[in-house]
């Protein structure tokens, strides 16, 4: 049973029902992002804590009446959600956090968050009988797109800027896309996907675009809710691009909240890079977005112009939360960190959003009473470039135990001094 009332225009606020065709406001064109709105009297009336207690699957899917989705049989895709969420007891000593937790989206089946809205796309796609799903990317939503589409046997199209990392190109490639390498960045692959999209008329991927994508997006903040039995952390914290995952995240909180399931919404905490941070100065300077740079080694969050930027920035306003930037020598410590105290090997945009985390303990954002989830975004083999700044290359060693031998002494000593 769907639960959705009707479409909402997050700029002029018109009211459309649901079609299959309307991406954006008639009214308002491509800044006129679409909110799915939910009959929340309804929803709550069967969605309870009962009904996840008799719940059998424990993917993405179990969400599925609280989304605007149409089909009820998912077996043709890949089990996207489900990811554990850690207690960090490491990080909680050695940066004075209260309760630490880590969501570790890097276990989804192509191993980034970007599968729970691209699970979604395929199925909008399927459902409005389209082959071709068309999107761009910096890399992590195009490889999820190209996964969960060659598991559902539909065609994709992919735009990706030059720089794109070996890792998401290699899984691309892997997964049979039409791949379209544009010389530029990555407002250049966006405007040529979109060129591309209205030309071809593809099912378009695109999630700042696709009302649906949050959908999917939104279920880490189920999963996170329940995973703590409905009782979420005080702050939330996440690396931030286009907006829209942190629009999902805040989304998927307020759902619960309004059914009655949480009784709080956790505070926002979005991460930028300092050398890509529209979201930081507009939040900070009370004004809209202005176009950014595009200089960091996190790739996936270097989005110069978002086009989420109403979504993105009501989340962290309407939670009552903050934006911060952080440099990328504050991101490659943090990826070590979590490597080596944690056990988590994360891409430096998800690694991103524990040197916020780090920076937000110091600044006293967080307090030192105050609880928090970290959403590890990506795994860090989406973009091992960067591992030689801040991992030891391996010790070359020929096949002699006695030379072993005396390394390890002349290690040992040298730690001694």
């Amino acid at each position: 049973m769907s639960y959705v009332s009707h479409l909402s225009c997050t700029l002029c606020h018109a009211s459309y029902d649901l079609s299959p065709h309307l991406m954006t406001c008639p009214k308002c064109g491509e800044k006129g992002i679409l909110e799915v709105v939910y009959d929340y009297a309804a929803m709550k009336e069967k969605i309870n804590r009962h009904y996840f207690k008799n719940q059998p699957v424990f993917n993405m899917w179990r969400y599925a009446p609280l989304m605007s989705l149409e089909t009820t049989d998912f077996s043709n895709t890949l089990s996207v959600g489900g990811t554990p969420h850690y207690r960090a007891r490491s990080l909680e000593k050695i940066y004075d956090f209260k309760q630490c937790f880590l969501k570790d989206e890097g276990l989804n089946p192509t191993a980034s968050l970007k599968d729970r809205a691209s699970a979604v796309a395929v199925i909008k796609a399927k459902e409005n009988n389209q082959t071709t799903i068309a999107c761009a990317s910096t890399g992590n939503a195009a490889s999820s797109l190209a996964g969960n589409a060659a598991r559902a046997n539909l065609k994709t199209k992919i735009f990706v800027p030059k720089r794109s990392p070996s890792g998401k190109m290699a899984q691309l490639r892997a997964f049979g896309a039409d791949i379209y390498s544009v010389d530029g960045d990555y407002k250049a692959a966006y405007q040529l996907s979109k060129a591309a999209i209205d030309h071809y008329g593809w099912y378009n991927r695109n999630a700042a675009i696709n009302p649906h994508l949050i959908e999917g997006k939104k279920t880490v903040a189920y999963e996170i809710a329940e995973q703590m039995d409905f009782q979420p952390p005080d702050w939330v914290v996440l690396s931030v691009g286009d907006g829209c995952t942190i629009g999902g995240v805040y989304k998927g909180f307020k759902d619960l909240y309004e059914i009655n399931l949480i009784t709080k919404i956790p505070r926002l905490l979005g991460v930028q890079a300092e050398g890509c941070q529209p979201f930081v100065k507009a939040f900070n300077g009370k004004r809209d977005l202005e176009e950014s740079d595009e200089d960091t080694i996190a790739d996936t969050i270097a989005v110069g112009i978002p086009r989420n930027p109403i979504k993105g920035l009501n989340a962290v306003i309407m939670s009552h939360g903050d934006y911060l930037a952080v440099s990328d020598t504050a991101i490659l410590k943090a990826s070590k960190v979590l490597s080596n105290k944690e056990g988590i090997f994360a891409e430096s945009a998800a690694a991103a959003a524990l040197a916020g985390a780090i920076k937000a303990r110091r600044n006293n954002i967080i307090k030192h009473d105050e609880s928090l989830s970290i959403i590890i975004s990506g795994n860090g083999l989406k973009d091992p470039n960067h591992l030689d700044k801040i991992i030891p290359a391996p010790t070359m060693m020929k096949n002699d135990l006695n030379a072993l031998q005396k390394h390890l002494d002349q290690q040992k000593e040298a730690n001694h001094e």
